[in-house]
Formats: C-alpha cells, structure tokens, sequence
C-alpha cells in the first residue's frame, strides 16, 4: 500500500492494511465470516484494537476499489515481471440467492441476473465470474457479469488487460472469430478457444489436446476458490457480495503464491 502512494489518516488506531488483512483473513480461514476473522485477530492479540463488526464493514466497503488495485499490482509482477506468456479463462456461476427466494431477494431482481448453466443444466441469479489464470492455475485477473450475460462479451476487457504476444485458452464459449483476428491485430494477443465439430478454424489433434489440458488447470483453480465459499455467501448489498468474491479469489491467489 506504501508503494501505491496510499495514504490515510494518521489518527486512526486500525490501519487500512489492518483491516484489509483481517478481511482476507476471513475469506480464506473463515468462510468469508468476518466476525470470526475478528474475533481471532483480537484474541491472540495480532491486532487487539480491531474494529467492532459494524465499523469493519463500513470500512471494509470504503477499500473495495484499493483491494482490486493491489491485487492488480500482484498480477502485474507475474504479467510483466515474471513475463508470464500464456493464460487461461473460464467463468462460473455465483448465485446470490435460490431461485425459489428471487422474489423476496432485495439485492437483485432484473432479468440480466437470471443465467443459465450449461453443465449442471439449472438457471441461477446472481454473478458470472470471469476468470483469468496463469498455465500454473494461479488467478491474474477476473471481472464480474450479471448471470444472464454471454462469455463472450467479457473477453474485450480481458484482452485488454494482458501483455502483447500472451495467449489465452478458452473453451468454445469464448468463441468470436472476428474477436479473435482483432485481439490478434490491435492486441497482439492469440486467443485458443476449443472448437466445436462443426467450427470453420478447427484444430489438429495436438492443438485441441494442449487446449484440453490447460483447461483443465483452470478448472482446479475455480474449484480451490469454491471450497472457501460458506454454504450461502451473506452480503447486505450488491457491492458487499462482489466485494466478498474479490476477498476469496485474492486470498486463494496470495495462499498459491506462498505455498510456492
């Protein structure tokens, strides 16, 4: 936060690290819960003047925008530091409510939020997350649609985000031909989504097995992410749910990075 030139007032007696840290905390040791995450950085004495649960949220919504840029500061070691060449992108469905309560539900209620998954054929409201990893399966980038919106449509503003000469793995979701020979030209970016039996560019046998194996890797990764969700993820509003969706992929991005 140093580096980023953040700065806050000096008066306060829990710093916006201290509690971005517990929040993180949460996300990756508690299910999300962040009175736990409280509770525990106060009891072993980490940080004994932590906020109360109330003040923590208040807080916490205040440093959304700067929790998403110090995660791109991250990603940006392993895009153009660590020259990280080739990336893999998948989305998934977070629901923010069952179908059967849409009606009572006060944090979203238009058409856009209903999708529809493919794989475990059912309807969902709520969020796609468009997921970006490295050929590792470690998360570099992800962005957040209303459910009812195509994969595809999210693929301009994750072209844009990657260096020149990166490939990216796709499954045939992503597939735009006319997308594909703009990232190519303007970009320089190659797009590899998978082909279907009947596409125009199908692929040769190796082609379509190295793209079945890089997503693969991906897959694990949407996988690690799931298994830090709570049963329901609890948010008042819009911007606490996505908030907590950006505490789960950051924290499981920072735990890959350390265990490596």
């Amino acid at each position: 936060m140093q580096g980023i030139g953040h700065k806050e007032d000096i008066r306060r007696k829990v710093s916006d690290s201290e509690v971005l840290v517990t929040a993180l905390i949460s996300a990756t040791s508690f299910y999300g819960n962040h009175v736990s995450a409280i509770g525990f950085m106060k009891q072993y004495g980490f940080i004994p003047k932590m906020l109360d649960t109330s003040r923590f949220n208040r807080r916490l919504h205040q440093l959304g925008h700067l929790l998403y840029a110090i995660f791109e500061q991250v990603s940006a070691y392993f895009k153009y530091v660590h020259c990280e060449l080739r990336y893999i992108i998948d989305s998934f469905p977070v629901p923010v409510c069952h179908n059967i309560r849409i009606g009572s539900c006060k944090m979203i209620s238009e058409k856009k939020w209903r999708g529809y998954t493919a794989s475990m054929r059912n309807y969902f409201y709520g969020v796609k997350v468009q997921l970006v990893t490295t050929k590792d399966g470690l998360p570099i980038a992800f962005h957040f649609t209303p459910g009812k919106t195509a994969d595809v449509k999210a693929l301009n503003k994750i072209i844009a985000g990657l260096p020149a000469e990166a490939s990216l793995y796709a499954d045939s979701a992503y597939t735009d031909y006319d997308m594909e020979d703009k990232a190519l030209k303007n970009n320089s970016v190659l797009i590899k989504a998978q082909r279907k039996t009947n596409s125009k560019r199908p692929d040769i046998y190796e082609l379509e097995k190295e793209k079945l194996k890089m997503r693969k890797r991906v897959e694990v990764t949407i996988s690690d992410i799931k298994k830090l969700f709570p049963r329901t993820i609890h948010a008042v509003t819009l911007d606490g749910f996505v908030i907590k969706l950006t505490l789960f992929i950051f924290g499981l991005q920072l735990k890959k990075i350390f265990k490596n």
